[in-house]
């Protein structure tokens, strides 16, 4: 199965590693990836801004750019989300709407795409720990690709898995929230890394690179020992991938 790979913002400028690894493990089910050059972001910081315009530009360019009908596979629930829900609300009732709805029926977080369809089951073989698991907004609650995340988890025998109390509470990262907000946002974060704390768990998974810059970032500087770890990182470790 041809897909296309969008590496998204941070991917590309951050979490380069990450996106390898995820798109090992869609190669490792049987997928074929094309990743394109020329891709840049998905439009979600100017949309969020109120920058409409701006943002269509932006939007009618990745439909340009992934002309193919491929499923378009991303490692992020927040850009999926954008891409898979705001580009329909972007373009309601213009003449690029029919357009708009079918690229976004081609959106799929990467696990999503591997549980739906590839349908993975995953061998551990990593010695036991314990983790928990943060929850993107805009994942949870646009994207909602979290189950699947869990699933992948969850196949994994010596991981345990432990909730967290508060787990649906934004990190306060929020994109351009977090520069614009520091204070709120410092707060936010805090509150949160006292949850994972309370677990007392060795790994913070997530499935978001800037919920991971923002909660690591802060872990390390209030001297919290506990390791934050991209979910496509750590599945690729625990399988040996």
């Amino acid at each position: 199965m041809r897909v296309y790979f969008f590496a998204t913002c941070m991917g590309a400028g951050v979490f380069a590693d990450t996106c390898l690894n995820a798109m090992k493990l869609l190669q490792n089910a049987g997928a074929e990836i094309i990743y394109k050059k020329d891709q840049t972001c998905c439009g979600q910081p100017s949309f969020n801004s109120g920058y409409y315009d701006e943002t269509r530009k932006i939007a009618l360019y990745n439909m340009s750019l992934f002309e193919k009908d491929y499923p378009i596979v991303l490692p992020s629930g927040s850009c999926a989300g954008m891409m898979k829900h705001d580009y329909i609300e972007l373009f309601a009732d213009t003449p690029d709407e029919v357009r708009a709805r079918e690229f976004a029926s081609r959106i799929y977080e990467v696990s999503e795409f591997l549980v739906g369809k590839l349908q993975v089951r995953y061998t551990d073989t990593g010695e036991h720990t314990k983790i928990t698991w943060h929850s993107n907004c805009h994942a949870l609650r646009v994207a909602k690709c979290i189950p699947h995340a869990k699933t992948l988890l969850r196949q994994l025998k010596n991981v345990e898995l432990i909730e967290l109390e508060r787990e649906e509470e934004c990190c306060g990262f929020g994109g351009t929230f977090s520069i614009k907000e520091p204070e709120i946002s410092n707060a936010m974060v805090s509150e949160k890394i006292l949850d994972i704390q309370n677990q007392k768990v060795e790994y913070l998974i997530a499935g978001d690179a800037g919920c991971l810059l923002n909660i690591s970032g802060a872990m390390k500087k209030q001297g919290v020992a506990i390791k934050a770890m991209h979910l496509y990182d750590f599945l690729t470790q625990r399988i040996g991938a």
